[in-house]
């Protein structure tokens, strides 16, 4: 399993977090193979991992900035889930070729992405709301 370097990544959240989704694929097959235990653990992660892409899909169409900020909310609570499951298979699986440890630095790194997104999206809509809204800019006009 190969997780791209940085150079190789791609700079588009949606496209690495299908990349990341792609990823997690091939490990979920590979580890199936070896006992109910690591398949049930590869059904967890599998909808955890699909899960951060599809949300951050879906928040590119909110309706509003909050339905996109809760989109990527999603999107950033399954990244955590993923990086758990990934955590627990790496300390139960004596494998060290399936790359679980690049998953778990790739799931870090999309997660901050998210965290990042969601905090300037909240940022710049509280500085519109304050721009047209006196009192919320801290004015004495009413």
């Amino acid at each position: 399993m190969k997780v791209p370097d940085q150079r190789d990544k791609p700079r588009d959240i949606k496209d690495r977090t299908f990349s990341f989704a792609v990823e997690i694929v091939g490990l979920c097959r590979k580890i199936e193979k070896y006992s109910d235990v690591y398949r049930t653990l590869g059904r967890q992660l599998l909808r955890s991992a699909t899960s951060i892409g599809s949300n951050a899909e879906e928040a590119q169409s909110g309706q509003s900035r909050a339905d996109f900020v809760s989109k990527y909310a999603i999107s950033l609570k399954e990244a955590r889930e993923s990086i758990y499951w990934l955590r627990l298979i790496q300390e139960t699986f004596s494998a060290e070729e399936l790359g679980v440890a690049e998953l778990i630095r790739e799931g870090k790194e999309i997660s901050k992405i998210i965290g990042a997104i969601i905090v300037n999206t909240k940022r710049q809509g509280s500085l519109r709301e304050g721009e047209n809204n006196p009192a919320k800019r801290g004015s004495k006009e009413l």
